[in-house]
């Protein structure tokens, strides 16, 4: 695949993940305690067990958004002024319809059908956020575990100019598969494929896989700072991106508000972040995600796209929710150029 036939595809990013409706709250810490909850991190629970945290929010405020970690990094890129396709499973009820409602209000063309016939509904995530600003995420899967592989529109790929598959994909093995499917279609097209290891607990437990999906399929790899920790069981962040710059040939390891590192062709770059007060990190790495993903498919160097993709997150911090309402567009010639 050439630049030239790179530049001419139509579509910035083929996004494939979780579809998720998000239900956001705010609460104390003493709630995410008294639940028994994996404080920070995320949780996956039956309906009944995730029904049951639900009745004890019912004298909460709740919003509720579409979202799954990589239809959000879908919506940063829109924001941006990309344009992405996305793969997700939702079932025939009201939230499934619900999140294609809300996906193409965002401007995401949402294509898969949903599922007819299931005993399970469309999957939910209850974000709980803490006053430090902290996310809890407590997570039913739902339909979602039957996104397969036959669900991923090669047709529609061919047009993309790079696959964006999240780490959540792994915990069932029918999405396991579709993402698989995902990646070995984009390398027969000649589309490049990012990957986002998504949390620490999946590192752990699927390390085996994350390696093998790193070297033999992945141009661009994702990842926080205890995530890549994991990933090479190493304590110094800067040996950990040392490590990546011997396997990727670019990858973004952020660390909140310190921004990120860029590891590009062997050399390790730091890109600043934006210094601000953050009262909810739900979606944050996300939007950075986003924002990388739009620069590097729209002519931005990596060090330009991890300075977008930091403002973008630093701004997702400093409002309830995983995402920005419109298009921030207007904003990307200051912010990289500054």
């Amino acid at each position: 695949m050439t630049e030239n036939n790179q530049d001419s595809r139509s579509v910035d990013v083929f996004g494939v993940g979780n579809a998720l409706v998000d239900i956001l709250a705010l609460v104390q810490d003493e709630f995410v305690l008294d639940h028994g909850l994996n404080r920070g991190g995320m949780t996956l629970m039956n309906s009944e067990t995730q029904g049951g945290i639900l009745h004890d929010l019912e004298h909460n405020s709740l919003q509720m958004r579409s979202g799954g970690s990589a239809a959000n990094t879908m919506i940063g890129l829109a924001q941006s002024g990309g344009k992405a396709y996305y793969s997700g499973k939702v079932a025939k009820d009201t939230n499934g319809e619900f999140y294609r409602q809300d996906l193409l209000a965002a401007g995401i063309d949402f294509n898969v059908h949903p599922a007819a016939e299931s005993n399970e509904p469309t999957g939910t995530c209850v974000v709980l956020t803490t006053p430090d600003a902290e996310r809890t995420m407590c997570t039913n899967l739902g339909v979602s575990t039957t996104l397969a592989a036959s669900d991923i529109d090669v047709d529609r790929l061919a047009h993309c100019k790079y696959s964006y598959v999240e780490g959540y994909l792994w915990d069932a093995p029918d999405p396991r598969k579709a993402s698989i499917e995902t990646m070995e279609q984009s390398k027969r097209l000649g589309v490049k494929v990012a990957f986002t290891f998504s949390d620490g607990f999946l590192v752990d437990r699927f390390a085996d896989d994350f390696h093998k999906v790193v070297s033999e399929y992945c141009d661009v790899i994702f990842c926080n700072a205890d995530e890549v920790r994991s990933f090479f069981k190493e304590e110094s962040l800067e040996e950990c991106a040392r490590k990546m710059s011997e396997i990727s040939d670019l990858a973004f390891i952020t660390n909140g508000e310190k921004g990120c590192m860029v590891v590009e062709n062997k050399q390790i770059v730091d890109v600043a972040g934006f210094p601000v007060k953050a009262i909810d990190t739900v979606g944050a790495g996300d939007a950075f995600a986003g924002g990388v993903l739009f620069g590097i498919t729209n002519g931005l160097s990596s060090a330009q796209a991890a300075r977008w993709g930091n403002f973008l997150a630093s701004s997702v911090v400093q409002i309830h929710g995983p995402r920005l309402e419109g298009s921030q567009a207007h904003l990307l010639s200051e912010v990289i150029s500054g």
